[in-house]
């Protein structure tokens, strides 16, 4: 994974508040699936199983960096559960979460969402198990 250093050098013009959000997110991929590669892209970071696939078709999420919010996306998100109704979006299947502030955000169902599309098959339309 990169270094905290590396991600503060890259991204030093964002402001503390939703740098903060990027790191506790990063952290909860890390937990969830430390075998994820990650990649720095001009928007933010995209989190994939390079095994399976590259970020689209192994993809797990994306932290974008928007001027006033994260936004969480998922490449399969139409497929994941969201009982708290955290995604939004109108193209075919990606869906993202949109988060204003560290506060504001709904930690758990983020959490359950990065969970649920780590484990997605979009090749079978089903969840691998852990």
């Amino acid at each position: 994974m990169i270094t905290l250093h590396e991600l503060e050098t890259r991204f030093q013009h964002v402001p503390t508040h939703l740098f903060e959000i990027v790191v506790e997110l990063r952290n909860i991929v890390k937990e969830i699936a430390p075998e994820a590669h990650e990649d720095i892209r001009s928007e933010g970071l995209v989190y994939y199983y390079a095994e399976r696939g590259g970020p689209v078709s192994a993809g797990i999420c994306q932290i974008l960096i928007q001027p006033d919010h994260i936004r969480l996306a998922f490449n399969h998100g139409v497929n994941l559960p969201d009982p708290a109704r955290l995604l939004e979006g109108d193209r075919l299947v990606k869906r993202f979460a949109r988060i204003p502030s560290f506060d504001q955000a709904c930690w758990e169902d983020i959490k359950a969402l990065i969970e649920a599309s780590s484990r997605f098959d979009p090749y079978s339309q089903t969840f691998r198990s852990r």
